[in-house]
Order: C-alpha cells, then structure tokens, then sequence
C-alpha cells in the first residue's frame, strides 16, 4: 500500500484499552477491550460531479486523476459504484413520492368520510327536529283547540260579518311567529346542551368499539326502547295515559314452567311469582305447576285459557275432507291371497311378465311385494303379494287393510286349505269386494267344482253357483284366463269408483319396512292419497324424516308418488313399524315433536302393563315358572314383517312345561351387541336372510355363541321346535312283564320274611319293580331284594315256576298275595 494514499495501515491497537464498569453498592470492575479500526473507503471530493458542474462520465474522471482514487478500486468498479449510488438515490426520490401521494389520498378520504358522517349528523338532526316541530305544532293545535271550544262556550254572541276578518287576521300570523321564536329557542337549546345531559339520550357519534362494549351500561332491548318512545310521546301529548290491556287466549298444557306461563301472557315473571305468592303457592320461575293452579293465575290477570293436551300435537296432521271437484280417478290396489303354494306368485309373475318366485327361497313367498302393472288396454293396477305361510298371519292382515280387491287364489287340484279360509276371513274383516282364480287348471288331477263347492261351506258364493263373487279359472304356467282375470279386476275397480286428491298431502301405510346397509332404514309405503314429493317432511309411527330418495318396484329414482303407487322411500331416522300410517306434515319440528310424543306414548304404555300387575301376581307368576324350562333365543331378520312373523311363531312353541322366549328381535345384520346379548343369556342367534359382520362372527366364536343362518321360515320353526323339545323330561311308561303268586311265606335269618312264589304270568325279573297287591288294592311298590330259585339268586324266573322273593325293606307279605312285576321305560317327548 503506498503512504501517498493518504490512509492509515490497519491493524489492533498494541496496547488493550480498560473500561470501569459500575454496579450497585459502589461495587466497580475493570474490563481489558481491544478494538478494531474500521477501513473506511471514501471516495475523493470531485470524485462524482456536483450538479452545478458539467455531467461527465464517472470513469473519465476518476481515470482524469488517479491520485484521488480509493486505492484497488479499477475504473470499471468505480463506474458500477456511481450507477448504483445514483439508482439508489433515484428509487428513495420516487419512494418519497410515492409516500406523499399515499398520504394524500389517505387524508382526502378521511376528510371526505368526516364529510359525509357531518352531513349524516346534520340530516338525522333536521329530521329529529321537524319531528319534534311537528308533535308539538299537533300538540298546540290540540290545545288551541280545546281553549277554542271552552272560549265559544262562555263567549258573547259573535260579532258583525264585517268585522270578523279584522279581528282574525292578526291570530293567523301569531301562530306561526310563536312556532318561528320556539324552533330559535329549541335550537339554542340544543346547542347550549353539555356533554352530561341527563335526558337519556347519547352525545357523540357510536362507534363499533362503544356498541359492543356497551359502555359498561346494560343495554336495552327492542321493547324497552319502544316502550321508552311510547311514553316520551304520551308525555309531549299532556299527561299519562294508560295501555289498555290486551286480552290473550292461553294454550294451557297439563304441566306448565312459571316462566313458560309468563312469557305466554306476556306478563312480567315477577308479577307471575308475586300473583303465585299471594295465592299462597312459593313457586320461582323454574318451578313446574299444575294446570288448575296456571288456570287461576290466567284468569286473575284477566286472560283466557284454553286446555290443550299431549296428544294435541297431532293436530297438525291434515284431516280435511276432499272435495268432489278434487277428486280424481286412481289406480286400483289389488292383494293377492290363498294358501302357501297355491301359484299366487307365479300367478302375479304372469301378469307382470316377470319371474319372482325363482328368487324366492324355497320356491315361497316370505315378504310382502308391491308392483305396479299396466295392461295392454292401458289400464294401471297396483298389486300386492302376501305371503300364504301360517307364520304370515299379519302381514295378510295388513295387506287387507289397505287394498281395494282381493283376489283370492285357490289351486284347482287342491281346494280349501286352512290359510284359504283366513284370507277369506281377512278379506270379510276390512270389507273389501273378493275375486276367486281358481288356478292350476292345467293339472290332470284339477277340479275347479269342487273349489266352488267348497267355497259355498265359507258363504263364499261365486256366479257360476248363482253368487255374487266373481270367479275366474286360470293357468299361471300356461298363461290361460289372465285376460279374464284383468277384466274381471277393471269391471269391479269401476263399480267401486275409486278416486283420490293427487293435490293434497300425501297418506299412506307402511306395506314393509328394513335397514339396509348403504342405504340406511327404507320403508316400502303404498301412497293412498295425496303425492309424496321428494324433500317432504313426513312422520311414520313412531318413527319421521325427509324423503331422501325414491324408487318404484323396478328400482327406478322417481321424483313424486301419486295415489296407489308403491314406492321405496328412504330419508327415516329409523325402521318403522309395518303397518304404520304415513302422514306428511310441514315442519320438521313438528314431525320430531309427532314422533317424540308417540315413542314415550308407547314406552309409558309398556311401563304401564308391567307396572300394573300386583306383587301378588308377581310371585304366583314367579311360582308359575319354577316348573317351566324357558328356551331364550335372538332373532335377527332381513325386514320387520318377517321378523314380526318369526316372533308370532316362536310365541306358539310350547306348553306347560317348556316355552320359547325371544329375548330380542330386530332388522339387520347380527352385530356385536347382539352376540353379548345372547351370551349373557345363553341363548343361539337365528338369522333370517342376514348374516354376521367380522366383528360379530369373532366374538362369537370367542364366547362360544352359537349362529344359525335360515333362508325357509319352514327350517326355522322345525329347529326350534326340535331344540325346544330336548328341554321336555322324558316321558316314563310302565310295562308289565309279569304276575306271582305268593303260596308261603318263610322267617330266613339275617333276610327277614321270604315268600315262596308261583310266577303265574310272563317272568319275573330280579331288576324289575314290583308291587304288593291285596284284595287287588296296591299295598306295597318298590324293589325285590333277592329273587332265588332253589338255593341260587336268579335273575330272572320263567312263568309256570317257583322262585323265592324278598321285598326291599317290607315285610308285611302274606299268602294268597299277588306280587305284580313291571318295568319303566323312558320314551322321548316331541312338541306338536
């Protein structure tokens, strides 16, 4: 480095330097520093050039005078130096601008918010005053009013014609100039007015900081500050002047809270407690009181009260009758019933053009379907398809209930049989016209008259035995009578003139109800009148939801379902009962209120009938049951009608000594509570078409649970029936091998009294029990304690020999008594 440059070699300082440093209580220390010197590259004066002097290029003039350049800096670093110094200096001038323009807008929009808020202010103050201006302008002529009619009562009589518009006209004017002097006056009111005024009303602009803190004051509500207007007005008008009091109708449950009775008056808590109090009755707002006290409350106060019940909830449920220019003509709904393999199915698959009952299990019907046909003539028909098994019985029932016609099915080659009879039964029970099809006509061995002679012993009389009921002979295999058959249904479905108001909200019945996997609890409902329309609110039993989804019986999405569609509606909170009512309401509160009051409707109705029995029937039923072997079992079915089924089956298993308990019966898979269930009874699960889910079949095999899957109601009832048996004590019979007589009787010592014997029937057997007979009258049973013949213990003695017995503890033997031999034998007991 050359010394020319001017600059100082870097380096440490040689000697450290010492700092004092101070603390508290006079305490010092001396810190050794060492310090480094900067370097510190300075560029030259004249090195860039002044504004005042001529531009020239920075490279041309720090390579102009080299001595005045920062030593090792070249030209080229110079240059890139000065670019960006000057970039530097130009980007902080623009940032500068750019920051006052900024603030410039900034301050224009605050002035002109500060504007618009002043002007707000000022307009919201003209309006309050011409407000003000105008009540009291009213209140003056009010009053002018009443000082006029007082003065005309106690005034001469009026003055000439002429001289009247001269005395007038000076009182025209004053008003106004007492109006002008008054508006000066309130405005200088206002503008004298301090901050702290106690008039209530607020100073000052409200910001959003002041609204939500509230100012540590309590705000008012609505009502407070109407009622604060109200009062303000009726003071500026002259004096107060009492609301007159408004008369309420009271809905009045059987239990109402005091602040629930108070907010339905619209009268103060408080003024309901302190009536209460002075009733006598010590009661807060939270306290439940009974209906006869409310009522005396309501009427003191001066309202009327109306009783209203629980069960008032469904009043919402539309009950109003159509009228005749609503209704239309609807499709009419057709069950068909009869005994188990009479060829219903088959019979409906032919009308349809459909094949059902080969995916029916064991070739029977074990649900109850809804199908919608159209015939070639166009006509529309809705049938349902019962099951005909005897376990079935409700599920007919209810296909009665809500059908218009009834085709009863009776095999040509197999007359009346017992479900035959019920259908018929059923089908007297709802009223309901009936058409007999006598099917299998096509079987070599078919007798269709004997079907009608049968019919007669049921007062079932059809036209071709002079009869009302129509009667059709048809073949489902062969496809013979169907068009007679559907004739015959259109003619008695035009007699009926059904009709229906599609317009109205939709009633229907649960036909049959299951919870399905993925798509949760559905119910199969056959709309009777009304249209149910995708996003309804609906209630079903005890049970309610929203139509999610539906599907007609071909599995299609359908948005809407008119009179006497079946469809599959899904949207339920949960699986309904089949045979519950479908109503649609507006709400879904109200479907949820419905269905709350319905389910504790039935719960209390349970409480009831186990509550109701005495302790006395208690411990005879107890006592009852000691003798009774109960065979627990759970039931988990596919749908609720063949769950319902299986129970009423189960129910009449049994007799006096053995029953079949079913501990639980419900739609869906077996889970997991189920097996913990049956375990803790040790009970077998039964699953009608469902199975198990992994989490259930484990815990099974780790408890020892026993699952039994059945697809044939059939299998099922013989199992349990079979099960059930084993419970059964075995059946003892007596069989009688033999007869003796006794012809002496010997003292043997150490045996006791021994009798000579002549077996005089069949053998005698040492195994055997006996009995003494005198007189013929049974004085002895029991067991030989030795049977000898000669000297030797035999065992067993031929008829027409003499043998030597001794009675198992008893003596009391005699001659001429007979000793009768038998044996027992268990035989095994069956339910029938």
């Amino acid at each position: 480095m050359s010394d020319s440059d001017g600059k100082k070699t870097l380096g440490l300082r040689r000697g450290p330097g010492q700092v004092k440093q101070s603390f508290s209580h006079g305490r010092t220390k001396n810190v050794v520093v060492e310090t480094k010197r900067k370097r510190v590259v300075v560029p030259k004066p004249g090195a860039a050039g002044s504004p005042a002097a001529p531009a020239k290029p920075a490279a041309s003039a720090a390579g102009g005078d080299p001595k005045k350049r920062p030593a090792g800096i070249s030209d080229a670093e110079l240059e890139r130096r000065m670019k960006a110094l000057a970039a530097a200096k130009a980007a902080e001038v623009e940032e500068a601008e750019q920051r006052a323009a900024e603030e410039k807008a900034r301050a224009e929009d605050r002035e002109r918010r500060r504007a618009e808020a002043e002007a707000k202010e000022r307009e919201e103050q003209e309006r309050e005053e011409k407000a003000r201006a105008k009540a009291e302008e009213s209140e003056r002529a009010a009053r002018e009013a009443e000082e006029a009619k007082a003065k005309a009562a106690a005034a001469p009589p009026p003055p000439k014609p002429e001289e009247a518009p001269q005395r007038s006209a000076p009182n025209k004017s004053a008003p106004r100039g007492r109006e002008r002097d008054n508006r000066d006056d309130r405005k200088n009111d206002n503008r004298g007015r301090a901050p702290g005024r106690d008039d209530g009303r607020r100073s000052g602009k409200l910001t959003l900081n002041q609204a939500l803190s509230g100012d540590g004051r309590r705000q008012k509500s609505m009502a407070a500050m109407k009622r604060k207007q109200e009062r303000a007005r009726q003071k500026a008008m002259g004096g107060q002047v009492e609301r007159e009091k408004v008369t309420r109708t009271v809905q009045l449950p059987e239990a109402i809270v005091v602040s629930e009775l108070a907010n339905r008056m619209s009268e103060r808590v408080a003024d309901v407690v302190k009536s209460l109090m002075t009733n006598g009755i010590m009661a807060t707002q939270n306290q439940t009181i009974d209906a006869d006290t409310a009522e005396l409350i309501i009427e003191e106060f001066g309202h009327t009260v109306q009783r209203v019940s629980d069960a008032d909830v469904e009043d919402v449920i539309d009950t109003i009758d159509d009228d005749d220019a609503d209704l239309q003509d609807r499709p009419p709904v057709i069950t068909i019933m009869g005994h188990v393999d009479h060829g219903k199915t088959s019979l409906l698959d032919a009308i349809r053009n459909a094949n059902v009952t080969s995916g029916e299990a064991g070739g029977i019907t074990q649900h109850i379907g809804a199908y919608q046909v159209t015939t070639d003539s166009g006509a529309v028909l809705s049938f349902l398809d019962t099951p005909g098994h005897a376990a079935f019985t409700s599920m007919r029932a209810r296909g009665a209930q809500v059908t218009d016609i009834v085709v009863l099915v009776v095999a040509a080659d197999d007359a009346v049989m017992p479900q035959t009879i019920e259908a018929i039964n059923h089908a007297k029970a709802a009223e309901v016209p009936m058409i007999v099809a006598i099917n299998k006509i096509d079987r070599p061995d078919a007798n269709p008259d004997k079907v009608r002679t049968d019919l007669l012993q049921h007062e079932v009389m059809v036209e071709k035995m002079s009869g009302e009921v129509q009667d059709v002979e048809v073949s489902a295999i062969n496809g013979t009578g169907l068009d007679q058959l559907l004739e015959a249904i259109a003619l008695q479905a035009e007699i009926l003139e059904l009709k229906a108001n599609p317009e109205r909200a939709a009633h229907g019945a649960v036909i049959e109800a299951q919870l399905d996997v993925g798509r949760g609890p559905v119910a199969t409902v056959l709309v009777q009148n009304g249209t149910l329309r995708q996003g309804d609110i609906f209630v079903v039993g005890e049970q309610w939801g929203k139509v999610r989804a539906m599907e007609n019986d071909h599995g299609e999405r359908v948005k809407e379902a008119g009179p006497s569609v079946p469809v599959e509606v899904l949207g339920l909170n949960g699986t309904p009962e089949a045979g519950d009512v479908l109503n649609v309401v507006e709400t879904e509160a109200q479907a949820r209120e419905i269905a709350e009051y319905r389910a504790n409707a039935a719960k209390e109705k349970r409480a009831a009938a186990g509550a109701a029995t005495t302790l006395e029937q208690l411990m005879q039923k107890a006592k009852d049951d000691e003798n009774v072997a109960e065979m627990p079992i759970v039931v988990k079915a596919d749908v609720q009608g063949s769950a319902e089924a299986i129970v009423q089956a189960m129910e009449k298993i049994g007799n006096d000594e053995v029953r079949v308990r079913v501990l639980h019966s419900g739609v869906g898979a077996i889970t997991e509570s189920d097996i913990g269930l049956a375990e803790a009874s040790g009970a077998p699960v039964f699953g009608f078409n469902v199975r198990a889910n992994a989490s259930a079949r484990n815990t099974a095999n780790q408890k020892g649970v026993e699952i039994r899957y059945y697809s044939v109601i059939y299998d099922l009832v013989d199992d349990v029936k079979a099960a059930a048996s084993g419970l059964l004590s075995a059946e003892v019979r007596e069989k009688f091998i033999g007869y003796a007589e006794i012809k002496e009787v010997f003292k043997v010592s150490g045996v006791g009294k021994v009798a000579g014997c002549l077996v005089t029937e069949g053998v005698a057997r040492r195994s055997a029990g006996v009995r003494l007979l005198r007189d013929d009258v049974v004085i002895h049973e029991g067991t030989l304690k030795t049977l000898k013949r000669f000297k030797d213990e035999v065992p067993e003695v031929q008829s027409g020999q003499e043998c030597g017995m001794a009675f198992e503890a008893y003596d009391d033997i005699r001659p001429s008594d007979v000793i009768e031999i038998f044996e027992r034998e268990e035989v095994e007991r069956t339910l029938a």
